[in-house]
């Protein structure tokens, strides 16, 4: 007698070869971007260390400095009176040379295979965060080179993140793509988490351990990547996702973004178009300034240049604003900072699950940046007075922060970079999600070394800056926000009239 088919198999065999090849895509990639966030993050845990209160610290029988040195036990040259400017420096160095790569490394995301641009982006990051890390073991002592690792740190990272969204584009369709990215943009905090973890077992004894760690593991997801990406479906002889409606669809939809594709979200993900197997001629990339031109874009890219700044100003400085106002140890400061990025995959998921359901982008990125700003001014008040207001308050300031910003460099942008006015031209996405995040990473670079200008004269004027820059993230997004409310009205007159017709009818 035969025994029934093993439940396993019946679960493997439930799903289509398709199913199987997408899903393992998507888990390629957000283990590829895990590892870009992660080895981002050691730099905002060890600060603590590079400089400390020296005089709470008891001195080692063989200490050589001086009884009357107050800095013995920093790491020179951050044991300075100056340490916050000099580690804003190091944040930026990072942060520019990021920003400017980021515009020219979707050019070359375009042009290039995205297996050979992603694996030896990483191995090259890999790298370069290791060589931060040595410094600890080499006993260098010079500000340059921390910068310069940095500056190179920050141009192999932009290898990232146009070659996984235009990888992920490249797979999915449009239906269901704001909850599908909004788990799958979870890879970012999870990568800060990872990261904040990593370098918090090594932050109190052998610092630099806490950036080669994290870099070698970085590295070696570099080679796994190179031996399994698959870029295309066609590669692997699955069926090419559709990015669009029908082409009645499209014309009777107006070239604008309260109709545009980035808000129109109907269709199922698993809705594919076969892919023909002729030979056809390959699309054009477009120009920089031709995907400028997409509607949406512009807007889409300044909101996320403020919404940018106070997310990249929480992950370097949140661990030091903890330890130095509520008082925890550096791995305290660094475990509790971590909560931050869990509200941010709330969020992420939250915002693209509203957005779908009420294909609205930017008014779902309007609602919570409103609502940021006032937690964040709750959080400064209050978010200190205990270890339980300080938990809730981070992780709703962390979905509030980060929601916005997960949404818009994942489904906007690869809802603008297959909009309809491209005619079918995919080449787009990887300069759209170029454009889009390269202009936040200026806000990303600013919002650091603004912090670490501002901080001086206290806490609070931080907050005060981060709250300003979620306001105009909101008013940013207005125009677009007018737009979808005109096209929720126009969709309910319409509905309205279909349900009279019927009711005079019968």
């Amino acid at each position: 007698m035969r025994s029934s088919l093993a439940p396993g198999i019946w679960f493997l065999r439930a799903f289509s070869r398709d199913s199987w090849y997408r899903g393992f895509i998507l888990l390629l990639t957000f283990l590829i971007y895990t590892c870009y966030h992660m080895s981002r993050k050691p730099i905002s845990i060890v600060k603590s260390r590079l400089h400390q209160n020296c005089s709470e610290i008891i001195r080692p029988l063989n200490d050589t400095h001086s009884p009357n040195d107050t800095t013995w036990c920093s790491w020179s040259p951050f044991d300075q009176d100056n340490y916050k400017e000099l580690l804003g420096a190091v944040d930026n160095a990072f942060l520019v040379a990021y920003a400017i790569g980021m515009f020219i490394s979707g050019i070359f995301g375009e042009r290039l295979p995205l297996r050979y641009y992603l694996s030896g982006g990483m191995l090259l990051s890999g790298l370069f965060t290791s060589l931060f890390g040595l410094g600890y073991f080499w006993n260098i002592h010079v500000l340059w080179y921390f910068v310069l690792i940095q500056i190179f740190n920050g141009l192999v990272q932009t290898t990232g993140w146009p070659s996984v969204v235009t990888c992920v584009g490249n797979w999915f369709g449009k239906g269901k793509r704001g909850f599908i990215m909004g788990i799958w943009n979870s890879h970012t905090s999870v990568g800060n988490i990872l990261g904040s973890l990593i370098a918090g077992v090594w932050v109190s004894d052998h610092w630099g351990l806490s950036f080669v760690v994290p870099g070698v593991i970085t590295a070696v997801m570099g080679i796994v990547t190179f031996l399994f990406l698959i870029e295309y479906p066609e590669d692997v002889d699955c069926t090419a996702p559709q990015h669009h409606d029908g082409p009645e669809e499209n014309q009777n939809n107006a070239e604008e973004p309260g109709n545009s594709s980035y808000c129109h979200q109907e269709g199922s993900l698993e809705t594919v178009a076969k892919c023909s197997k002729e030979p056809s001629a390959q699309p054009v990339a477009i120009s920089f300034f031709g995907a400028l031109m997409i509607p949406g874009v512009i807007e889409f890219s300044l909101c996320l240049l403020f919404a940018k700044l106070v997310s990249y100003t929480f992950l370097y400085w949140l661990p030091l604003y903890i330890f130095n106002v509520a008082h925890f140890s550096a791995k305290e400061a660094g475990d509790l900072s971590t909560l931050f990025d869990v509200g941010g995959i709330i969020g992420g998921i939250l915002a693209g699950l509203i957005s779908d359901y009420t294909n609205g982008r930017a008014t779902t990125c309007c609602v919570m940046l409103i609502l940021a700003a006032p937690m964040l001014f709750l959080y400064n008040r209050f978010g200190q007075n205990g270890i339980g207001s300080s938990i809730v308050m981070l992780i709703v300031c962390g979905a509030l922060v980060n929601g916005p910003y997960a949404l818009i460099t994942t489904a906007v942008s690869a809802d603008l970079g297959t909009h309809k006015s491209l005619k079918g031209n995919a080449k787009a996405l990887s300069t759209v999600t170029a454009i889009i995040d390269g202009t936040g990473s200026i806000g990303a670079a600013l919002g650091p070394l603004l912090a670490g200008l501002i901080s001086p004269t206290g806490w609070n004027n931080v907050f005060y800056m981060l709250i300003s820059a979620d306001v105009l993230a909101c008013l940013l997004l207005c125009r677009l926000v007018y737009k979808e409310i005109l096209a929720w009205k126009s969709s309910l007159s319409r509905e309205t009239g279909s349900c009279l017709a019927l009711t005079h009818t019968r």
